[in-house]
This record gives C-alpha cells, structure tokens and sequence, in this order.
C-alpha cells in the first residue's frame, strides 16, 4: 500500500468569492498544491492581481446571477477544456437579531448563500459528470449545525448548504462525483480581524473551543485540499467540521 495522495497536480480548480479572505487562501493553497486555479468574483482588480500572482485565470463571476454563474464555469472549461473542482467560497456573513431581520437582509443571503451555490455545483456537475469525474466542496460554517444567537439567516443558509451537500453526493456520487462541506469555526480573516481584536468578544468565542484557538485559513485550506484530493475519494455527502472542538458539546 502506498502513501495517500493529497497533490493536485493535473487538476483543474475554480474557487468562487476569490477576492479577497478565506476564497484568495484556497486560491494559493489549491496552486501550491500543484492544481491550475481559476478565481472568480465579481471584484475585477484584486481578482485579476491575484490570478497573475499564482498564474491561474480570473473569471468575472456573480454567485447571485446564475447567468453568471453559468458563463463563468464554461468560460473555465473553454479555456482548461474540463473543471476538476470547485471550491464553493462564495458568501456573505451579516448578522442580526431575528427580530431585526428584513426580507432583504433574508432574501440577499439566501442568494449567494443558498440558491448561487446550488447553481454553481450544478453548472460545475453538468461537466464533470460526463466525465464521470469531479470533486466539489462547498464552505459552510459551524453555523449550520448549531444555533448561534444574532445568526438566524446566516444558520439558515449554511444548514442549507449542508443539507444540499448531502442530497447532490446521493445523486452525482455514483458516477464518479464527490460533494463535501467544509465547516469552519470562527476564522482569522481581513472581514473578521477587527471583531476578534475585540476582547470580550474573543474571549467569548474562545469560551466555547475546546481547541482554545480560532480558525487560520490554513486549516480550512487543509480540509479543502484533502477532500479535492485523491485521498478524498471515498469521502461523499459529508460535513468535515473544522472548528477545535465547538460542535462536538
């Protein structure tokens, strides 16, 4: 028996909300790992600085639009001739009391969060399942699958993300396409730094990680790749939780 496999050299990545945060992480870390990544977003300067920086390809790419959507995953085939993997990343994290929640603040989460993500796994699936051949792997968040007060949307939309996970491994895994989730803890990134700077908010995240620290995107990057790997290939439907203990009370 020889050592797992977790290069993926060879392959073919596109990472939705590539811009900036944990998406521009997995952009870097998907192109160490040996794949050829295309970044998409609908920031257009920072999208295409970061495309030159690992050599990949920037997509303009509006997860709320699947018209969108749909042009940017073909746009990725037209050019590799075939998608590999994609790293759902694409989202958006307001939070509000429910009580103070707006259709708009539903409706425009539920958009990107829920409905633009289905829409990218199937217009990624309508290639790879020809090919009998392909990794998708959707970011959720712990949120999905425990309650955390002031996040009734945001929970909604990841237990969405991890319910759909599900139902498309069920339905595309038999011919030869993987669908995960990755769910992180509270992660340090440029959206989030300011809140966790704060100390009596980071003491009361920290409160409920057995781990005793928050995320890196190094850590969510290592899920991802493992699961786009090789090594992943008997890994379907799943939700590999990365969150130093919080779900697991």
């Amino acid at each position: 028996m020889g050592a797992p496999s977790f290069s993926l050299a060879g392959k073919v990545a596109l990472v939705t909300g590539a811009s900036y945060g944990i998406g521009e992480g997995l952009s870097r870390a998907l192109a160490l790992a040996g794949a050829e990544v295309a970044v998409g977003a609908r920031s257009r300067e920072p999208l295409e600085e970061l495309a030159r920086d690992i050599g990949g390809l920037a997509v303009p790419l509006d997860v709320s639009d699947v018209g969108s959507i749909r042009a940017g995953v073909d746009r990725v085939v037209e050019r590799f001739g075939r998608i590999d993997v994609l790293v759902n990343n694409a989202g958006l994290g307001d939070n509000q009391p429910a009580l103070d929640v707006t259709e708009g603040d539903w409706d425009r989460m539920m958009a990107v969060n829920a409905r633009g993500l289905f829409f990218a796994c199937q217009a990624a699936a309508r290639h790879m399942l020809p090919r009998r051949s392909g990794r998708i792997v959707n970011i959720s968040s712990q949120a999905g699958l425990v309650g955390i007060r002031g996040h009734a949307v945001y929970s909604a939309s990841k237990g969405a993300v991890n319910q759909l996970t599900k139902v498309l491994a069920l339905e595309w895994s038999p011919d030869g396409v993987t669908v995960n989730a990755v769910a992180p803890t509270f992660t340090v990134t440029p959206g989030t730094r300011e809140r966790l700077a704060d100390p009596t908010f980071r003491a009361s995240v920290l409160a409920r990680i057995p781990a005793g620290r928050v995320g890196t995107i190094e850590d969510i990057a290592a899920a991802v790749i493992y699961l786009s790997s090789p090594a992943g290939a008997l890994v379907t439907g799943s939700v590999l939780v990365v969150d130093g203990g919080w779900t697991a009370e």
